[in-house]
């Protein structure tokens, strides 16, 4: 692994050491604090990071092995779904073989709720967990990189300034995903560069071509070098979008000025805002791996949407926003034609969507005006791209107790 050095997550052997220097970091304590206790952080910062350098250090000293600590964090993270959603449900768990690597490519919503969730629902459910990709933009924060090289994650670099420092950086990535996969090493990665703010979610064809970069040259023909990652389309749907009002504002400012400047910290607030914030139900649906790929990436990629769209699992919030728009010829709909062109939608009773209408309101009135088409436009565009999509079958869904 000494080639990947610059991307790769820590290993076993250096998971002791990053675990003891996290438990004396000072801002990592205070991070915690905040996290478990705000009102004492607030008033007692001192005190309290010295109960969570005691707290961290009798449940996680000793630990040696990445899989152990993701063990044993499994419970917090439990709670921590728990807390923030009605319920989590999956579907197509039943196509996935427990012994096999998969490359795992997920619509984007959260920067890290997202592989947290997939992490989490393959765990519980007795698969190996994923080595995440996650952007260099991230790690400008030095304890949330620390936290993520712990947690299997390793790093796709997107600040390079030429050509060939791009290229040479795409080849390091693709050799790392491809020899995660021959070494039995599952990967999660977004299917573009950054979040879905708008709802729709589309695959970037550069994407698949990184994959097979590293292949190339050895001569393995295209189709066949994606078969070989056993590409699994992940489908993740949120009710509510904790974020939603930050990333409708940044589409409005975008519109009317052509650019967005990211405050310093946004990404860490809405990391945090991510994780804590109130998602309602969620559902994630794992695709069949792909095992007869298309010969280009961009067919490829145009495949993997229509598999991401067409077991998209709409909810109330989705149908409302739908009505609301006004975006398709179809917008007036009732929920049982939406229910029946699209086989993962719920259906739904009267209160149900009498609720969604009110949180919806709700949500629009705490926009400007200029922002709340952008709001609604994030949850009506999941069902545009379900009702379009040319591949559509039934599946089972599973909730988890």
């Amino acid at each position: 692994m000494q080639e990947f050095d610059a991307i790769r997550p820590y290993s076993d052997e250096e998971t002791p050491t990053a675990i003891n220097n996290l438990v004396r970091d000072r801002e990592f304590l205070d991070m915690v604090g905040r996290f478990k206790s705000p009102v004492l952080a607030k008033w007692a910062p001192a005190m309290l990071r010295l109960w969570v350098k005691r707290w961290l250090i009798s449940h996680f000293a000793g630990i040696t092995r990445i899989d152990d600590l993701q063990a044993r964090l499994s419970g917090y993270v439990g709670e921590l779904v728990d807390n923030t959603t009605t319920r989590v449900t999956h579907s197509g768990l039943e196509n996935l073989d427990k012994h096999s690597a998969h490359l795992f490519i997920s619509n984007h919503r959260d920067i890290v709720f997202d592989p947290m969730v997939v992490n989490y629902l393959l765990f519980m459910n007795g698969f190996r967990t994923t080595r995440i990709a996650i952007g260099d933009n991230l790690l400008a924060n030095r304890v949330f990189a620390e936290m993520m090289r712990l947690n299997k994650s390793f790093v796709v670099r997107r600040s390079m300034t030429s050509p060939r420092e791009m290229r040479d950086a795409y080849i390091m990535l693709s050799s790392f995903i491809n020899h995660s996969i021959d070494t039995n090493d599952s990967i999660w990665i977004a299917q573009r560069e950054g979040r879905a703010k708008n709802g729709l979610d589309f695959t970037d064809p550069a994407i698949i071509k990184m994959f097979y970069m590293s292949r190339k040259k050895s001569g393995l023909a295209f189709g066949e070098a994606m078969n070989r990652l056993h590409i699994v389309p992940v489908s993740i749907a949120y009710e509510y979008d904790p974020c939603d009002l930050d990333k409708a504002r940044e589409l409005e400012t975008r519109a009317r000025t052509g650019e967005y400047i990211k405050s310093e910290g946004e990404d860490t607030n809405q990391i945090m805002k991510g994780l804590t914030g109130f998602k309602g139900h969620v559902h994630v649906h794992f695709g069949a791996p792909i095992a007869d790929a298309e010969d280009n990436p961009k067919d490829l990629a145009a495949r993997i949407d229509r598999e991401m769209h067409a077991n998209y699992h709409l909810h109330t919030s989705n149908l409302v926003a739908y009505q609301q728009r006004g975006i398709h010829p179809d917008s007036h709909a009732s929920r049982e034609t939406v229910s029946d062109a699209v086989v993962t939608a719920e259906a739904w009773s009267e209160a149900e969507i009498a609720a969604a209408e009110a949180e919806m309101e709700r949500r629009l009135d705490a926009c400007d005006p200029a922002v709340r088409p952008y709001l609604l436009d994030m949850y009506a565009n999941p069902v545009v791209t379900a009702l379009e999509a040319n591949n559509r079958r039934p599946h089972s869904t599973t909730e988890h107790s």
